[in-house]
């Protein structure tokens, strides 16, 4: 059943489907925290691995959001893997295991690729898709991770 809730079909469709990016987006980053979660080593191991599972922790509430907000838009939620990795923007790294150090360069690469895109993201809901309930989510989502990426950058300072 389609909400009639002031957003057009076609938009409500475009805004799912920029839902659908963000969340892959945000799976691939969850997927890459817990990662380097279970695989830090060396002198500051407890400290960053603690550090990782409260990143991805925050990642799975922001991942819930956007998958509910999709359904809320009358939305189906993608979930396996295969179809996150088609429409994410942030890249996996098989079998790499970096250092601590390369570690955070990565995470926060790929915070700074995400706060870049909602950025753009925000203005396309708005704008575009007349839909400031999802501008206003990526909007909270785009401050929780240039929290992230700011605390990640002093790590690497």
């Amino acid at each position: 059943m389609i909400p009639k809730i002031g957003i057009t079909e076609a938009h409500l469709e475009k805004s799912i489907s920029l839902l659908s990016v963000i969340l892959s987006d945000e799976m691939t980053l969850y997927v890459k925290t817990r990662k380097f979660h279970w695989n830090v080593t060396g002198e500051s191991f407890m400290e960053l691995h603690k550090l990782f599972q409260n990143q991805y922790t925050e990642l799975e509430e922001i991942i819930d959001e956007v998958a509910e907000r999709i359904n809320k838009l009358g939305g189906r939620t993608i979930g396996t893997m295969t179809e996150f990795m088609k429409l994410s923007r942030i890249k996996e790294t098989p079998d790499h295991y970096p250092t601590q150090g390369a570690m955070l360069s990565e995470l926060n690469a790929d915070h700074e690729t995400l706060i870049a895109q909602l950025r753009m993201d925000i203005d396309i809901s708005s704008e575009e898709n007349h839909d400031a309930g999802t501008a206003d989510m990526l909007t909270k989502i785009l401050q929780q991770h240039e929290t992230i990426a700011w605390i990640v950058r002093r790590y690497l300072s």
